[in-house]
């Protein structure tokens, strides 16, 4: 299993709890799982909201594989 460091920002950091970890994923979908997994339903809520980057790449499928080390930026909308 890959670790993936993921990098909150904003509302998404308030509701984590946090604002940098690393979780155990190998896909977009299997990352998904594994922070609401670790921060609960709440975390889903504002998830279902934000954009999930990769090196500024905007991740829309929850099939994309992930590389182990790789960054994940989680963004809420900006006004």
């Amino acid at each position: 299993m890959n670790k993936v460091i993921v990098r909150y920002f904003a509302g998404a950091a308030e509701a984590a709890g946090v604002e940098t970890e690393a979780l155990p994923a190998d896909s977009v979908g299997g990352l998904i799982a594994a922070m609401v997994g670790a921060h609960g339903p709440g975390l889903q809520k504002v998830l279902d909201r934000c954009s999930l980057l990769a090196d500024g790449v905007y991740l829309r499928d929850e099939e994309t594989p992930l590389a182990d080390g790789v960054t994940i930026d989680v963004l809420p909308p900006f006004a």
